[in-house]
């Protein structure tokens, strides 16, 4: 029986799939300064890993897709099939 016939019968239980782009340390002052508009350099570059949370927990990676006029994630490796 592989992983997901095992788990079937949870398949349409709704779980939050959070894409991290980044993370940037900021002070109080800072985020206190954003506005609309406003630009937050990040240091990740384009091609790079995106990770992949469910419920804080890493589960693969992703890379930021543009098709037509909407961005997506590609998953580009995912523990769930494991």
């Amino acid at each position: 029986m592989t992983p997901a016939e095992a788990t079937s019968h949870f398949a349409d239980i709704p779980i939050d799939v959070e894409v991290e782009l980044d993370r940037k340390p900021m002070t109080l002052g800072e985020i206190l300064e954003l506005s609309p508009g406003c630009v937050i350099k990040l240091t990740r570059s384009a091609g790079e890993n995106l990770d992949l949370l469910v419920g804080e927990t890493l589960v693969g990676f992703g890379e930021i897709v543009i098709i037509e006029d909407i961005m997506g994630v590609r998953i580009t490796d995912f523990w769930g099939d494991a």
